[in-house]
Parts: C-alpha cells; sequence; structure tokens
C-alpha cells in the first residue's frame, strides 16, 4: 500500500488555529486519571496516532505532568522526521520529554501494541477512518486499558458570514465527499464522533465529548483561504454539476477573505474516553476493511 503524503505546509498552516480551538475542558480529568499513572510508573507514555509533524504533542506535552515519553506514529517519514525534532518539551512541571517514531499502519494496532501505553492521542484522524477502524480503536484502547484523546474530528457543520445562497449546497455536497468510499473504505466524516462515542461505551468507558471550531477571520486569512479552496473542491469533486457555480463562488469568497470580512466556523469535537475500572466484556468486532489507511489532504 501506498503511503498517504500530507503537506507539511497545510499541517503548519493550521497548527494555531488547531491549538485555539482544543478543547481544554478535558484536561482536568484526563489528568486526574493519569495521576495514578504517573504515581505508579515514573512517567507518561503516549502514542500519537497520525502524528504529522507533531502538533498535538508540542500542544499536549506542555499541558500534562510527569516525565512523558511520546511515540509518535505515522505512514510518512518525512513527517516522523520532522515530528521528531518538534516534540521536545519541557513537560507541564518541567520534566523531560523523551521522543521515538514509529513508521506503520496505525489501523492495525493491537492490545499487545499498547501494552504499557498510558495515552493514546490523534487530532484530525477519526473523520478519516471507517467505522471497523473506529472499532478495531476502541477495543485495543478497552483491551489495554489506555484513555484516548482524540481531537478535531469534522461534525459537517459551517458557518460563513457573511452567508451566501450557495453555502448550503456546498456544505451538503461537501460532507457526502466526507463520507465517500474510498479504496474500498467508506470514510466516516462528520459521523465519526458519535461512531467513536458509541464504540468506546460499549466497552465500559466514560467518554466525554465538547465543541472545538475553528473560528477563523481576518486574522487566519491564509489558513481561511486553503480551506476554502479545499471544501469547495471536494464538493465540486462529489458534484460535478456544482463546478461551475462553485467556482464563482469561491473567486467571492477569497475575494472577501482577501479583504478581511470574511469569517468561518468549522465545526469539529474533541473526544476523551477514559477505560473503565472493572473487567472488560468482549464486544464483538465488525470484520475490518482489508484496505490501508485513508488518503487525501487532512483538514
Amino acid at each position: 500500500m501506498t503511503a498517504p503524503r500530507y503537506s507539511p505546509r497545510w499541517l503548519a498552516l493550521r497548527e494555531d488555529a488547531d491549538a485555539a480551538a482544543r478543547a481544554t475542558g478535558l484536561l482536568d480529568p484526563l489528568r486526574a486519571h493519569l495521576a495514578s499513572e504517573v504515581a505508579r510508573t515514573g512517567r507518561l507514555v503516549i502514542r500519537d496516532l497520525g502524528c504529522g509533524t507533531g502538533a498535538m504533542g508540542r500542544w499536549l506535552a506542555a499541558r500534562l505532568p510527569g516525565p512523558q515519553h511520546w511515540i509518535l506514529h505515522d505512514r510518512d517519514p518525512d513527517l516522523l522526521a520532522l515530528a521528531a525534532s518538534g516534540v521536545r518539551g519541557p513537560a507541564g512541571d518541567g520534566s523531560p520529554v523523551t521522543v521515538e517514531t514509529t513508521r506503520g499502519d496505525i489501523t492495525r494496532l493491537s492490545p499487545e501494541d499498547l501494552a504499557g501505553t498510558s495515552l493514546v492521542t490523534a487530532s484530525a484522524l477519526l473523520d478519516l477512518l471507517t467505522a471497523d477502524e473506529v472499532d478495531a480503536l476502541a477495543g485495543a484502547c478497552a483491551r489495554a486499558r489506555c484513555p484516548a484523546l482524540l481531537s478535531l474530528s469534522v461534525v459537517g457543520r459551517v458557518e460563513l458570514d457573511p452567508a451566501d445562497p450557495l453555502d448550503a449546497e456546498l456544505a451538503t455536497a461537501f460532507n457526502a465527499h466526507q463520507r465517500r468510499v474510498t479504496g474500498g473504505r467508506r470514510l466516516l466524516g462528520p459521523d465519526a464522533s458519535a461512531v467513536a462515542t458509541a464504540a468506546f461505551t460499549r466497552r465500559g468507558a466514560t467518554v466525554l465529548v465538547r465543541p472545538s471550531p475553528w473560528r477563523l477571520g481576518a486574522d487566519r486569512r491564509e489558513l481561511t483561504a486553503e480551506w476554502l479552496r479545499g471544501w469547495v473542491g471536494a464538493a465540486c469533486e462529489q458534484r460535478p454539476d456544482l463546478a461551475a457555480a462553485g467556482q464563482a463562488y469561491l473567486t467571492r469568497r477569497l475575494d472577501a477573505c482577501a479583504a478581511g470580512t470574511l469569517r468561518v466556523v468549522v465545526g469539529h469535537d474533541d473526544l476523551l474516553a477514559l477505560p473503565a475500572a472493572g473487567p472488560v466484556e468482549p464486544v464483538p468486532v465488525r470484520e475490518a476493511d482489508q484496505s490501508g489507511p485513508p488518503d487525501g489532504e487532512r483538514r
């Protein structure tokens, strides 16, 4: 299988907006859960799935206490190299942060792979997975007694100000594109947060979901313009009959963006799943997709 390649420029462009959007209200229950792990083992072992350039590590390491060892997972060796040099620490209490990288298919992690892991985390990943892949991830985390912090999953809600008559039709087409079948895999898109919540809850986890919207205005014009191109492009790929109207729409919107008069809210959810305290009952897992992880640009 060919590893997907994500643009470091796009990942860098979105990093500040991601950081501003993340649901910080999930950190207190996460820190409370991890306190006993630090006391018991002397450190946290954190696996970042689909780590990209390491943005999650740069954001989260400083917000968690104790010595930390980050294991960065991705299929792109160039992104792994950037991430390895970009996650440095220190931790929230000044403790050291160490890093290693591993290249491979994150959709095939087993409970054995997660043994000794204190936390699984990922950013802008869930909506690029299938229902079977999310179910398998929830099962692996449950059996390894490992919490999961899964952030910035698209939820299919976009608000643009000022409004345009074509907004709703493009949004519907884009959401259909996010749920498309590609390489034999049906992506979850805006359904990812609900599917993940159900998968972790079935296994006895306590699941907390909080909104984490991008709020894009004149201070983020470059990101807004790139997001617009991708949003309209995906919608028109899904609905080729929208191509002409979509191009005119994009021109209008890019002009407004350049003038600093466009405001966009892009809905996301952050999800924290804390494992059950008692024995985990086996949960039947649907037959997993046989193809590899998603391709295409992360949003």
